[in-house]
Formats: structure tokens, sequence, C-alpha cells
């Protein structure tokens, strides 16, 4: 998608999904397929040498954050067993029910050589894009971005359980909480721990791996700035040509 295709969608108004263009209505309908297929692919953006990329646009290569702190979370995605402590962590956190999930683990077989295989653990959660596909198309305007952090958050009051949303994410990192009769996703823990003075999400601390490393990009002593800004490192968010500008990268190492 080309950048002037990514700001022609940004002036659309909030009408729900079906304000998107058909080529782009039919990728949200396709999320399943898509998140997987990013994966088999081996679609990755680089931002080691990313002046032309969508996340350099918003700041990663010049350094200019519109929030502070501006968090974000980088995977070091070969660390992941698949333990799935962080998402026991993440439940008992957020009194997320049995059938609803704001974070997961998705798995895929690599074959090494010919008759060699192994398996790829890819943790996702809500990407808290800087440009979000679901803040854009939701009617009541219930999924929002925080003014101060950055962060997609949900209202649950002004919710009406259309499930634009769900449909917009590129990432399915929604779902319907039926007891709040409401959307439900990840926040990176703002209500449950950030609000209340911690400063790491409920599945990073959880992790026994160092899968997840979560802070600020602003601050140049957090681990997750140093990460991103690591010489030669290479990194990679999830479905770059939809021009959500992830806050959530992925390595290896």
């Amino acid at each position: 998608m080309r950048i002037e295709e990514i700001e022609a969608l940004e002036k659309l108004k909030k009408e729900g999904a079906d304000s998107l263009p058909s080529p782009e209505r039919r990728k949200f309908l396709q999320i399943g397929l898509a998140v997987t297929g990013v994966f088999a692919g081996g679609t990755i953006l680089s931002l080691t040498a990313a002046r032309k990329s969508f996340a350099a646009l918003d700041g990663i290569e010049q350094r200019k954050f519109p929030y502070k702190p501006h968090y974000a979370m980088v995977m070091r995605q070969d660390r992941c067993v698949d333990c799935q402590l962080c998402m026991d962590a993440c439940v008992k956190t957020n009194n997320v029910p049995d059938y609803g999930y704001r974070t997961t683990i998705l798995e895929r077989e690599v074959e090494l050589t010919p008759g060699k295989k192994t398996r790829d653990f890819i943790p996702v959660l809500c990407n808290q894009c800087n440009k979000p596909p679901c803040v854009r198309v939701c009617p009541t305007t219930a999924t929002y971005k925080d003014p101060k952090t950055g962060i997609v958050r949900m209202d649950i009051k002004r919710c009406i359980g259309c499930k634009t949303c769900m449909a917009a994410c590129p990432y399915n990192a929604r779902y319907y909480n039926e007891a709040k009769r409401a959307i439900d996703k990840c926040d990176f823990c703002f209500e449950s721990r950030l609000s209340k003075g911690e400063t790491i999400t409920a599945c990073a601390a959880a992790c026994p791996a160092g899968v997840r490393i979560f802070g600020d990009l602003t601050d140049p002593s957090s681990q997750v700035h140093k990460l991103v800004y690591e010489p030669e490192r290479v990194l990679w968010v999830l479905r770059p040509e939809t021009g959500a500008v992830p806050n959530v990268f992925y390595t290896k190492g």
C-alpha cells in the first residue's frame, strides 16, 4: 500500500467497516488467514534502514514521538517456548474470561533442511498502533487512542458491541466480552498496572525467557529503546502494508 493510499484512507469518516475501500475491507474479513500468512510468507519490516518504511514516518528513525511516555513492546520471538505463562498472567491480572483473550501465541512449522522441521512460536497482542484502523471505524468513539500515552483503549460505556473494530483490526486482537457487553482487548495493562504505578505489563513480568520487553521509547535507558536502536539489529512489524504503524516490534536474539 502506497503512502498516498494510506493518507486517503485516513481522511474517511468514521462510518464503520463499510466505509473502507473494497480491497481493504476484504483484507479485514480475512483476518485469521492474513495474520498466519504474515509468518508463512516471511513479511517483515526492517527498521535498521527504514527511511522509506511506515515506521520511520512516525518517528522511529527520527526518534520523534507524539507521546511521552511512548509505550512499546519488543518480542524476542525465537526465545518463546509456548509455556503460556504470559497468557495465564494476563488472564489473572485483567480478569479475562475463559472464552476471551488479550494475548495469544501463534505457532508455525518451519523446515530447516529437507526432512528436518522445527516449530516457531509467535506471541501476538494488540499492537497499539500509531494509526489504528479500529479507532477510525468505531461509530461511537468507544475505542480511542489515549492522548497522553498513545495506548489504544476501550470505553465500555460507549461500546455498543457492533464488532466493527474487531473486523478492522489487522491483528485479530479483540473479542466480545459477554459480561461487559462490550469489546475487550489488551491495553498494555494500563488499567490494571500502569495507572497504579507499575512499570511493566503482566505478560512481560511473567515471561521466564525474556521474550516480551516492555518500555518507553522516549527513555534512552529503557531496554525497549536500546533494542529498537541497537546498531545492526533487525526488527520487523506484522502486516506493515496496512499502514497501521504498530508499537509492537519483533526480533530474534
